[in-house]
């Protein structure tokens, strides 16, 4: 063992230690409480800084304060993505203003090329899990408005969708595309079809996800990028992290909100192989490594912000046990950087990308994996991630995306899944647990809450 091995190995029993001795103790209600609260005032404080520095755009930049939209003209996204998590967390007034905002200047009928899985994870499920929480029907309308001017992305040869679409005309771009951005339309295209009658949301999001599935491996993995007009895999890299990973997660999804055992298969089928040839570990905890498609064999060893999900999803399924070996690498990461970067090599300890681009994937993976276990070891987790992330990031108009976590220099940016995920987790991790009862709703990769199906 060489010098740089003992000391992550060092660093790592430490961290044991120190979590195993927090973890004695356990949290008061009253202390339970006090997390929520300050959670609320962080909420209160981005959403602040949005209304008085880009109210009607797509986001805050929280330094230069002004406002941000993805694609020329504003969707609201802010808004949109912000209602539920105002509902869950009892922000009456902000979730009236941000219904508000939505449905008084939302508007699709705009000659504007959007990205189809951005706008799905974000606008469509936002809007749906707002009408599901409100019951008013004109986010319902919205909702269909969008689903249908995102059909056209669908017509490939292979079915699996192109990334671009105009909401207008229908015309469509970019046909070199990944999992992620092909198979993360079940849950909304589901309960678009339930809610509508309509099948045709259902079918062409199940058709796209299962071309994927189809054009596995001998050895049940998938790889990294693909053409939707030949069926051709570009990459055969594979991993769990961006542009495959919600793909994965879809599956499962599917099989809880739905109850489509084909989905519970695939994702079985899956999930084994993901355990058997990406499951790696090492003395700071395991982390999903990457490989050949084809052949299982590593080609980087490299893991970040957005895999930290995976623990999460096994904590769900049932699978607690490998889920805390998981998140031991995962917090392993957040403590070495305070806060975790986007990608970092977990044999060398080496930042390959040092930003952190205040995502919520560990923390929702604390807050299954506590829900699942009760242990209290992951509140502890929580609390230290939030407090860096409340610490740290906060500007005086809201909170910032970190351009290096070495030198904690920011970057002019704060994404609306801020206020749709991070924020969220982060409160429920402490919440009582009947605010979101997981046996009836379930989370879209988004985190907006989307009701499960009762006659499934």
């Amino acid at each position: 063992m060489n010098f740089t091995q003992r000391l992550h190995l060092l660093t790592a029993l430490l961290l044991v230690f120190s979590i195993a001795g927090k973890s004695q103790k356990s949290f008061t209600a009253q202390e339970k409480s006090a997390e929520c609260e300050k959670i609320k005032a962080a909420c209160l404080h981005a959403w602040k800084g949005y209304k008085k520095y880009a109210p009607g755009f797509d986001a805050l930049k929280p330094i230069s304060k002004t406002g941000h939209n993805w694609y020329g003209t504003s969707f609201l996204m802010t808004p949109v993505d912000a209602f539920d998590t105002f509902y869950l967390l009892g922000l009456t007034n902000e979730a009236n203003e941000a219904k508000e905002m939505v449905i008084s200047s939302l508007n699709f009928n705009v000659d504007a090329e959007v990205q189809l899985f951005e706008v799905n994870i974000r606008l469509l499920g936002g809007l749906l899990s707002s009408y599901e929480l409100s019951q008013d029907r004109r986010l319902l309308e919205l909702a269909k408005n969008l689903g249908t001017r995102l059909l056209p992305a669908f017509n490939s040869p292979t079915g699996m969708p192109y990334r671009f679409v105009n909401l207008k005309t229908g015309k469509t771009r970019d046909p070199l595309s990944n999992p992620a951005e092909i198979g993360t339309y079940l849950l909304e295209f589901g309960k678009l079809t339930g809610l509508t009658g309509d099948s045709t949301f259902y079918r062409v999001a199940k058709q796209a996800a299962f071309e994927v599935f189809k054009r596995r491996s001998d050895i049940d993995l998938v790889g990294t990028t693909i053409d939707v007009n030949t069926g051709e895999w570009k990459n055969t890299e594979s991993q769990i992290g961006a542009r495959i990973d919600s793909y994965y997660e879809y599956l499962f999804k599917a099989w809880l909100l739905f109850g489509d055992t084909d989905c519970k298969q695939a994702w079985e089928i899956h999930n084994k192989a993901i355990k058997k040839y990406l499951l790696t570990e090492v003395p700071s905890g395991c982390y999903f490594t990457r490989v050949d498609m084809k052949s299982g064999k590593e080609t980087h060893s490299l893991y970040g912000a957005l895999d930290a999900f995976y623990a999460g999803i096994l904590a769900l399924s049932g699978d607690s046990a490998t889920a805390r070996k998981i998140q031991k690498g995962n917090f392993y990461m957040w403590k070495k950087f305070h806060p975790e970067p986007e990608e970092f090599n977990f044999r060398t300890g080496r930042v390959t990308d040092p930003s952190y681009a205040l995502r919520p994937e560990n923390i929702e993976s604390c807050f299954y994996l506590y829900r699942a276990t009760k242990d209290q070891a992951y509140l502890w987790m929580g609390q230290q991630m939030i407090n860096d992330i409340l610490t740290k990031c906060k500007t005086e108009a809201g909170f910032s995306q970190v351009k290096n976590v070495k030198t904690l220099e920011l970057s002019d940016s704060m994404e609306s899944f801020f206020l749709a995920e991070t924020l969220k987790y982060a409160y429920l991790l402490f919440a009582p647990e009947e605010v979101v009862d997981l046996g009836k709703i379930v989370f879209n990769t988004e985190a907006h809450p989307l009701r499960m199906t009762s006659d499934k």
